[in-house]
């Protein structure tokens, strides 16, 4: 066991330097806080260092991805709602559709839906997205009937293919299909009930997108 002798107090340092010590490695700690944790972190700039530096860019990203994923997490737990509820009527067909015109009558449109299933619509549709920005087109369909789509992106983006029944609550929607980072997709959507249903877009990428839309089928009319 070996004894040290302690320091006098001649070796120690004085108050004031480890004071100014102190001082500096706060300083040191907090610049290092505002020009490269918050911007690279949380995307949060207040000197444009960060921005300088490509910091600030790399927070954006990882706060566009998180928020991407939480969407997604969300309408994959929405869509199974409206899948059970679509299964249950599928044994009992008939009951379902007798009281169709009924439901027809309360919104008010019987005529130009019996009028649809009997005359074709065609649209194109052109929108832009900004970067980060969420778009949807929709078309008013009956139950049964059959849309011939085709859309185009100038740049790869994220797209959710779905409908809602009249009046539904918020988040309660079924959704055909989804895909990430594609430029375009065509087929056929019939509606598996009366409602709107369409597509939904989103720009992930640092500039403008358009993306142009081509349908041709039995809807009463398009929404934008």
């Amino acid at each position: 066991m070996f004894n040290s002798p302690l320091p006098s107090a001649s070796e120690l340092p004085p108050s004031r330097q480890l004071i100014r010590s102190t001082v500096i490695a706060l300083a040191v700690a907090m610049g290092l806080l505002v020009t490269v944790v918050m911007p690279s972190e949380y995307a949060v700039d207040p000197t444009g260092i960060g921005r300088a530096m490509g910091l600030t860019q790399m927070g954006e990203i990882k706060i566009s991805l998180a928020q991407e994923a939480l969407a997604d997490e969300q309408a994959a737990q929405q869509a199974k709602a409206p899948v059970a509820v679509a299964a249950a009527p599928a044994p009992a067909p008939a009951p379902v559709q007798a009281p169709a015109p009924v439901q027809q009558v309360a919104i008010a449109e019987p005529a130009q839906a019996a009028a649809s299933k009997s005359a074709a619509k065609s649209d194109e549709v052109t929108v832009t997205l900004k970067p980060g920005e969420g778009r949807e087109i929709k078309l008013e369909m009956v139950k049964g009937s059959v849309v011939s789509y085709e859309w185009t992106a100038s740049a790869p983006v994220n797209h959710d293919t779905h409908g809602e029944t009249y009046n539904a609550a918020q988040g309660d929607f079924h959704s055909y299909s989804k895909g990430r980072q594609v430029k375009g997709d065509s087929g056929e959507l019939t509606a598996l009930f009366d409602g709107t249903h369409g597509w939904f877009w989103r720009n992930r990428t640092s500039g403008n997108v358009t993306v142009t839309l081509k349908t041709s089928g039995d809807y009463l009319n398009l929404k934008k």
